[in-house]
């Protein structure tokens, strides 16, 4: 017999409809995740499209992004920490 209380957990390989709180471009970060980097992010920073942004955290309210073409010595982007507000949003949905 089936509990009728019980309820079968959602399917887990279903495209969440919100971007992550954080996420990094970099591979080595532990907030990068190559799922939904592949389906695409737009990033809003102060009411302006951004392009050149590496990492981002919504909840404290910054970015990371690239500052021209500097490279450091391990041949990384040169990374500014800039304070905003930050809406980021999938590409394939309706930009906000």
């Amino acid at each position: 017999m089936t509990n009728p209380q019980q309820t079968e957990a959602p399917v887990a390989d279903a495209a969440p409809s919100t971007p992550p709180d954080h996420l990094a471009v970099d591979p080595k970060s532990p907030f990068y995740d190559a799922a939904v980097l592949e389906r695409g992010i737009g990033i809003r920073f102060n009411g302006v499209e951004k392009t050149t942004v590496e990492e981002y955290c919504v909840s404290e309210g910054w970015v990371r992004m690239a500052v021209g073409k500097a490279r450091d010595r391990k041949g990384q982007p040169v990374l500014l920490k800039l304070k905003g507000e930050v809406v980021p949003y999938f590409l394939d949905q309706q930009a906000p």
